[in-house]
Parts: C-alpha cells; sequence; structure tokens
C-alpha cells in the first residue's frame, strides 16, 4: 500500500506542475497537458515561432528545427535518455519470481553505444534489404487474409480489425510465434506505448504492470522452448543462440521488437488511411495507380507520423544554437514539427504525395537510432494502401475516429470505415 499511495501522489504532483507551467504558457507543458485528441501541429509551429531552441521551465529545451533535430540525432556527443527517466515500471515487480524488465530502457531503442550497438547487430540481419525481400510474400498474403475476413461485413473498425492484425502477424512470424493472439500481442504493446508520455492514473499503471508481466511470462515460456528445441530460423532462436545474451536482454529486444513493429505500423497505416479518404485527388490517384501507395506512405511519415518527437543528452556540457546547455540536459526533438519546416518544405502542412523532397522527413528518427524496422513498415504500409483501396475503391469513413490516448504516438485507436459495397440479396427478376 506505500507503494500505491507514493504512486499515486507523484502522478498527481506531476499533473499539477504540468498544468500550472502550462498556464503561464510554457511550451514543453502545452505539448505534455495537451489532450490527444487536439491537433497538435499548432504547438509545434508556436515552438518554432518561438526560435531554433526554446527554452522550458520544466528543465528541458525544445526544438521544432528540422536542422537543428537531424544534426543532434547524428551527433555522436548527444545520447539518450539516462536510465530512469522514460518509463514508469517499476524495477523491484517480479515475474514468477523474476524481476519485471523494463523493455524501453533495457533494449537497444534507448541505449547508447556499445550496448546499443551490440544487441541492435543481432537483430539487424532481418531488416536489410535482402531480408525485406524474403517478407513481402509474407506481408502480401498477410494483408489479403485480413481482407477477406472483413470484406463480408460490409462496415468494419479499420484499426482493429485490420490496421493492427497485419504487423502483429507479421512480427509474429519473424518471431516464431504462428498463430499468436494478435489481440493478446496488441493489449502488451498498447499497455506500455500508451505509458511513454507519461502515465496519467494508478489504474493505467496497473494495466502497464499486468501486461508486462502476462508479456514476460509469455516470453519466458517461448525462450525456454527455444532452448530446448534449437535450430529455428526465427529471430527468438537466433537470440537465444547467443549464450552470452542475458534474459533481460533477450526479453527486452524482443518486446521492443514486438512493441516497434506494432505500434509504427498500425498507425502509419491508419494515418495514411485518413489522408487518402481526406483527399478526393490522392485517392484518384491510388486508384488509378496502386504504385502510387508508397509515396502516400512516404508523405504521411512527413505529414502526420506516428512518432511525434523523442529527446537527446549531451554527453558533456556543450553549446547548441548558440546556448549553453549543462551535460545531460533533455532536449526534445519535435519530429513532427520538424517534418513541417517551412525552410525543408514548401507549403509543409499540405499533404502532396508527389513533393520531391519528401525523404527529407524525420519520421523514422537519424543516425545511430534510425528506426531498424523503417522498411518494414514502408513495406506494410504500402502493401495495406493498395490492398485496401483495390478491394474496396468506395472505402468510406463510417463513424467519429477516436484517438489514442498518447501524445508521443499519434494515430486512430477506432476508425470505423464502410466498403461501400451494399449487400444484395437473391430477387426474381420479371420480364414484362
Amino acid at each position: 500500500m506505500p507503494s500505491t499511495v507514493k504512486n499515486a501522489t507523484l502522478l498527481f504532483m506531476g499533473r499539477a506542475a504540468v498544468r500550472a507551467h502550462a498556464l503561464l504558457g510554457d511550451p514543453a507543458a502545452r505539448l505534455f497537458g495537451m489532450s490527444p485528441a487536439r491537433d497538435p501541429y499548432p504547438e509545434y509551429e508556436a515552438v518554432r515561432r518561438r526560435g531554433v531552441l526554446v527554452k522550458s521551465r520544466m528543465g528541458l529545451y525544445l526544438t521544432s528545427s528540422h536542422e537543428l533535430c537531424s544534426s543532434l540525432l547524428r551527433d555522436p556527443g548527444f545520447g539518450t535518455l539516462p536510465a530512469g527517466a522514460l518509463s514508469p515500471v517499476d524495477s523491484s515487480a517480479q515475474v514468477d519470481g523474476r524481476r519485471l524488465v523494463n523493455p524501453v530502457e533495457e533494449s537497444f531503442l534507448v541505449r547508447n553505444p556499445p550496448d546499443h550497438t551490440r544487441l541492435r547487430r543481432l537483430v539487424a540481419p532481418w531488416f536489410t534489404p535482402r531480408g525485406l525481400r524474403a517478407q513481402q510474400a509474407t506481408v502480401e498474403r498477410v494483408v489479403e487474409e485480413y481482407l477477406d475476413e472483413v470484406a463480408p461485413r460490409g462496415t468494419f473498425d479499420l484499426v482493429g480489425d485490420f490496421a493492427a492484425r497485419v504487423p502483429v502477424q507479421v512480427i509474429a512470424d519473424l518471431l516464431g510465434v504462428p498463430g499468436a493472439d494478435h489481440a493478446a500481442f496488441a493489449r502488451w504493446g498498447s499497455a506500455l506505448v500508451n505509458a511513454l508520455d507519461g502515465v496519467r492514473d494508478l489504474g493505467e499503471l496497473r494495466a502497464l504492470h499486468a501486461g508486462l508481466r502476462e508479456f514476460q511470462a509469455f516470453l519466458d515460456d517461448l525462450i525456454a522452448h527455444r532452448r530446448r528445441r534449437p535450430g529455428g530460423d526465427d529471430i527468438v532462436s537466433a537470440l537465444v543462440a547467443h549464450q552470452d545474451l542475458s534474459r533481460e536482454d533477450l526479453i527486452a529486444t524482443t518486446e521492443l521488437l514486438l512493441v516497434a513493429g506494432f505500434e509504427t505500423t498500425v498507425n502509419l497505416i491508419g494515418n495514411s488511411v485518413l489522408a487518402v479518404l481526406g483527399d478526393p485527388a490522392v485517392r484518384a490517384r491510388l486508384l488509378d495507380d496502386p504504385g502510387h501507395a508508397e509515396a502516400v506512405v512516404e508523405e504521411t511519415l512527413r505529414h502526420d507520423p506516428p512518432v511525434q518527437y523523442t529527446v537527446r543528452v549531451p554527453f558533456e556540457s556543450t553549446r547548441v544554437a548558440g546556448t549553453s546547455i549543462p551535460k545531460g540536459t533533455p532536449i526534445m526533438l519535435v519530429l513532427a514539427g520538424a517534418n513541417r519546416d517551412p525552410a525543408v518544405f514548401a507549403d509543409p502542412h499540405r499533404f502532396d504525395p508527389g513533393r520531391p523532397d519528401v525523404r527529407e522527413h524525420l519520421a523514422f528518427s537519424s543516425g545511430i537510432h534510425y528506426c531498424l524496422g523503417a522498411g518494414l513498415a514502408r513495406m506494410e504500409g504500402a502493401a495495406a494502401l493498395r490492398g485496401l483501396f483495390r478491394r474496396f475503391p468506395d472505402l468510406r469513413a463510417a463513424g467519429r475516429v477516436r484517438r489514442r490516448p498518447s501524445r508521443l504516438i499519434r494515430g486512430a485507436a477506432r476508425l470505423p470505415v464502410t466498403t461501400g459495397v451494399t449487400k444484395r440479396h437473391p430477387i426474381a427478376h420479371t420480364i414484362s
């Protein structure tokens, strides 16, 4: 009970501090306190108007500058936040007597060299161009399977019934878990990602810990099975074959692959579909040329990316954009704002899949932390768009879009759509 009271107190104090600073106009507090249902892009523009590097009373700096974001992401003098700064996972929690692994801070997502290099190198072969070519047929098959499933319904939830299921199935196949319970995988991933930009209450904290306990119990069993039957050609089998990897490294790496593989792609698909549904010209071009799906996905990554921001800290005191920055001071890189920087992109708020410089976006970060699964996400997003609008050229929104409860990860939690296909019943035609 004492730890529950402590957590409740810290959550309350944190929310109160954010609200107080937001009322004073603090740019970071306005972002952290903003409802996920709101359009965040005006706030990113407000940061840009304040200057290249903006100071917050909350002990950090912010930037929406494409040039500065790109520079800091590539600068070896900057790294990720130190352990304990990102996730609310309770390090004292147990899974069957074993410590609950923090899948954010103990994975290569936020670790710095040499640990980052060592762990990332183990799984990189599955995400090379050669490795991705081997996945193309699987991705196309999975897309068609789930389209076959929703086709008879006429109306369905694009996120829950399709966009979430495709990446979960693809990454489950890579991990060597065919026939995985996609609903459980999605629940585990969402519980973690929804908490990344701040746990809002004790209920969300309990859900996070419960989901991680379930997930890690599942992975402990899977790892034990792979140890008994080695030699598989999946990622988990390859990781288990490295005897020097600890249980914590195995768990954290596997969890990261699932969460990153699922969360980036489900929101990329949802945001791409929303863009097509909202622009008749883009829809017409896509229907006329299914190959245009790649350009639509790329512009979605620029215009409305799944990951909105990241953080970097200097290893030593330094100067950034003419400002002295003490060692360890967080700088919030507003990637979604940088992707609409008018210094780089003409008419940046317009959705334009034909823009020549679209790949200059930072949706997948840059430098050593460039998203390992970027190629797979692009492949899945384009395959999903091609399949959807080939099968359902009259696809339409069929209800209110519900946004997911996160400011860090932007996307729809629910997107009702209708195929526009009217169910026909047998009718006896008479000739008069």
